[in-house]
């Protein structure tokens, strides 16, 4: 019989394109726990080959109010019953089927908050939903003993509203895992990776290259807004430059990363979450060396300026974005010099380091 600690991590997404998920299942793997990921099976899911346990639900409802009760209601008849030392929690919406398992069964639980869940676009403009997770949160929140996060800021903010303590784990990509490809491309690549969804400033990158000459915009991922973006390519007129590559693997994703000019992170501050937003792909950028274009909001210009790898600007409008991206597309200098400067950065920024904060958590059950 194996002695080893088994440890079930839940999530709603379908994994699939999930690195942080896929990074602490790893290395949670790879220290000798054994690991099975919960998530959701959807009609377009991509397939997955992992070395432990995938288990995906297969929901009648995929939205709204009706999934995270029915998707809650089945995570915890699968953990109330399902052998397990340790749960691990992720964001807000796995929290209350783990909370409750976990009380019930006696079993410890660990919380990652990848974001402010209740500060969320899809949130901030609905007060009578907000209401329902902020109350999940108060009510759970302060109890927890193990909990980590992805930045200073979203630490601190739980530090000052809850009293909780919660370790910081960066969602850095794991240095040396891909080698990369000598890139080809003629053209300028402005590349977006992400979830295509509201307040990311897509929009703005797209209308902004009608004004950018001999570049191309790449746009990487899916989410609730793609038609309407590409509605407006259609309308803008300018097919030939900006590509859509649609969801990709992040094996795949690499690749394409690595072949970009400059790489663009440019949310809008529509509330704390994206204020305080460190984004995994800018740690992509880094790690594909690739400069950055980012937010001058504080988590993400404390990364740019620290390690002088790129320019942050006020999210505004297409011509002053347009402008700020011919400038820095011109410089051949500048752009030369915050290459060289990526290679400090991809030593520093590694999964590797993160890493050892995470197995000290877990280890320490």
């Amino acid at each position: 019989m194996s002695n080893k600690k088994r440890i079930i991590i839940s999530v709603t997404n379908d994994i699939t394109t999930d690195n942080r998920i896929r990074k602490v299942a790893q290395s949670l793997f790879n220290s000798g726990f054994e690991i099975t990921i919960v998530g959701r099976k959807l009609k377009n899911s991509l397939s997955i080959d992992r070395p432990y346990k995938i288990k995906r639900f297969r929901l009648l409802f995929t939205k709204g109010a009706l999934f995270y009760a029915s998707y809650n209601f089945r995570l915890f008849l699968f953990l109330l019953f399902q052998k397990a030392d340790i749960f691990l929690s992720n964001d807000l919406d796995t929290l209350l089927a783990n909370y409750l398992a976990s009380r019930i069964r006696n079993k410890p639980l660990v919380y990652d908050s990848h974001e402010l869940f209740i500060e969320v676009p899809e949130l901030v403009d609905r007060p009578k939903v907000q209401k329902i997770w902020l109350a999940i949160e108060k009510r759970i929140l302060p109890k927890l003993k193990n909990a980590y996060t992805v930045c200073d800021s979203i630490a601190d903010y739980y530090k000052k509203k809850y009293g909780v303590e919660m370790e910081v784990v960066r969602n850095i990509p794991i240095c040396g895992e891909t080698k990369f490809k000598n890139k080809k491309s003629e053209k300028n690549i402005l590349i977006y990776q992400g979830a295509l969804n509201k307040a990311r400033g897509i929009e703005t990158m797209i209308s902004a290259m009608q004004f950018v000459e001999n570049a191309e915009l790449w746009i990487v991922g899916s989410g609730d807004i793609e038609q309407q973006l590409r509605q407006l390519l259609e309308n803008l007129a300018i097919k030939d430059k900006v590509k859509f590559y649609g969801r990709i693997k992040p094996e795949d994703l690499t690749e394409i990363t690595n072949q970009a000019t400059l790489g663009f992170s440019l949310e809008q501050n529509i509330g704390l979450n994206y204020y305080y937003a460190l984004p995994n792909k800018i740690f992509d950028y880094i790690n594909a060396g690739v400069p950055v274009l980012c937010s001058n909001f504080p988590e993400m210009e404390r990364i740019v300026k620290t390690y002088d790898i790129g320019e942050t600007i006020e999210p505004s409008n297409e011509k002053e974005l347009a402008k700020m991206i011919n400038q820095i597309l011109s410089d051949k200098t500048l752009l030369d010099k915050w290459k060289k400067n990526l290679q400090k950065a991809q030593k520093e920024l590694c999964w590797q380091n993160e890493e050892k904060k995470l197995l000290k958590i877990f280890f320490s059950l």
